[in-house]
């Protein structure tokens, strides 16, 4: 039995896991209604009106919150301000979800016949399949009865968890059948750390020839050299007659180029440098996106890449971008599977 704090704490964890695991076993059943309540939010032609008290109204705000962020016309509802006037946002041509874990809660229910008189269609996000809530909504997705995770078993902790993951299912499943793209996202996160990564461009990040390295194809190993070492990258971008890009030298060729040569340092540092570059390296243009220029470097073949150049559209450098500068730039991403 638990006793200390910790253990308390990963008890209500568990209780809250295995919660989750009961409504994703559940979901199969309730397919049906799961994608009639999809299509009743997609097909919506006014707004969704999220209605919930206590926790569950603070869950339903999270969920109209995040259903504005993806593209959905939204807002949230309190049952008790609705008595005093603010039912009054609700039309025929919306769809109310109603949230309520025991799917009797009096400010709810008391709302619900309001709101079938103005011809609105209700989601019920309950617990009990035969809950008041249930019964009178047009489509009901149930949890079954559950035991909150605190020592008296009242306090909305499970059932706030499961509000939570079917609202986000709900989200994320009308995401999916609108088609909502990145470009959309972006337009309505356009600051902060979400707006920083659908937004920020390459050429944000250059700052003029500090940013872009060149040397010649004709130059000589030393030459090369001296320039990776002037620059803070890490490498150089090697050009030909007309400056166009034909490759890239990397501390990673350079450590190559020593550990494999013979003869004297003095041939090693006469060799011409198109001898020893990466020829025809991955290069992107200076709009692209920041975070697509992190996935192209993470997701290069057969390794990831720490350095990628630049290009504008005749094929010349315009700048060299390094992992780091990415990275410092607050972008992160996860490795491709």
């Amino acid at each position: 039995m638990a006793t200390d704090p910790h253990e308390f704490g990963a008890d209500v964890i568990a209780a809250e896991r295995d919660a989750l695991t009961h409504l994703l076993e559940r979901l199969p059943g309730m397919g049906g209604a799961f994608d009639e309540a999809v299509a009743l939010m997609h097909d919506c032609a006014g707004r969704v009106v999220v209605c919930g008290m206590g926790k569950s109204g603070q869950i339903g705000r999270k969920l109209a919150s995040t259903l504005v962020s993806t593209g959905s016309l939204a807002s949230f509802l309190h049952p008790a301000e609705g008595f005093h006037g603010d039912v009054g946002i609700v039309t025929a041509r919306d769809v109310v979800v109603a949230i309520s874990n025991s799917g009797s809660t009096r400010e709810v229910m008391d709302l619900v016949p309001t709101l079938q008189n103005l011809g609105a269609k209700i989601i019920a996000l309950t617990g009990p399949e035969e809950s008041p809530l249930a019964r009178a909504a047009d489509v009901a997705l149930c949890w079954g009865e559950i035991r909150e995770a605190d020592p008296t078993g009242l306090v909305p902790t499970v059932s706030a968890v499961l509000t939570l993951a079917l609202g986000d299912a709900l989200t994320v499943a009308l995401m999916r059948r609108r088609g909502f793209t990145t470009d959309q996202y972006r337009l309505f996160h356009p600051s902060g750390a979400i707006g920083t990564k659908l937004t920020l461009r390459i050429v944000d990040l250059l700052r003029g020839p500090h940013t872009n390295p060149v040397v010649a194809e004709s130059a000589t190993f030393q030459e090369a050299l001296e320039r990776v070492t002037s620059s803070t990258l890490g490498g150089v971008n090697v050009v030909d007659a007309d400056r166009r890009l034909v490759g890239i030298l990397t501390d990673g060729d350079v450590r190559r180029c020593m550990q494999g040569a013979s003869g004297t340092v003095a041939d090693l540092f006469a060799r011409p440098i198109g001898e020893i570059m990466t020829r025809d390296p991955t290069s992107i243009g200076p709009d692209t996106l920041a975070l697509d220029a992190l996935h192209t470097m993470e997701r290069h073949e057969p390794r990831p890449i720490y350095l990628l150049p630049v290009v504008d559209e005749a094929g010349r450098p315009v700048g060299l971008v390094h992992l780091h500068t990415l990275v410092q730039a607050g972008l992160t991403a996860d490795r491709p599977s």
